[in-house]
């Protein structure tokens, strides 16, 4: 009798391991893209998922947009000026199986396209275009990037220069205006 005990003890023990193991949570801005054996067989919706323990395997997606800094970059515009600029990228994944299989890092991939993107299409112009034509290089920039990134089930949404720094011979050319002498009124 204490035997069957102790093996209805251990089989209760086993079943709430493995239980444990199979139950999975999908947050409300997350995909699961679900692997069994190493093939996707689909994609969870948010909520409470079960998975086959050691053979499923259930990867979250964010859905959020991602805020992505584009580091300085030097460049030399089209009238052989050099100068730095960086710039800021949001993107979005919406594919998520896509984001899993088609590459390996999607964050890494995406800063990667928009810094050698950020030289080509700021390296047409020159810098009076760079400097007045911002709104058109961040829509060119954009759609380079969302062209590149749609096999990867991302879609960049807005891409927006953030910092232009011109070399110290431009800024030398252009001193700083003359702050006037302002003096207290008596009282």
């Amino acid at each position: 009798m204490a035997a069957l005990v102790t093996v209805l003890i251990v089989l209760a023990v086993l079943a709430l391991l493995g239980l444990a193991l199979s139950v999975r949570i999908v947050k409300q801005y997350e995909r699961g893209v679900l692997f069994r054996l190493g093939r996707v067989i689909g994609v969870r919706e948010p909520g409470l998922t079960l998975i086959v323990p050691l053979i499923d395997i259930l990867r979250p997606v964010s859905l959020r947009i991602v805020t992505m800094p584009i580091q300085s970059q030097g460049i030399i515009t089209r009238d052989n000026v050099s100068i730095d600029v960086s710039a800021v990228a949001y993107y979005q994944v919406v594919d998520a199986t896509k984001s899993v299989v088609a590459i390996e890092n999607v964050a890494a991939a995406i800063n990667q396209i928009a810094q050698t993107t950020l030289r080509k299409v700021v390296g047409q112009h020159t810098l009076d275009q760079t400097l007045a034509e911002t709104d058109t290089i961040n829509k060119s920039i954009r759609e380079i990037l969302d062209v590149q990134t749609e096999a990867w089930g991302v879609v960049v949404t807005l891409v927006e220069l953030k910092d232009i720094q011109l070399p110290d011979a431009c800024n030398a050319r252009w001193p700083a205006r003359p702050r006037p002498n302002v003096r207290k009124a008596p009282g």
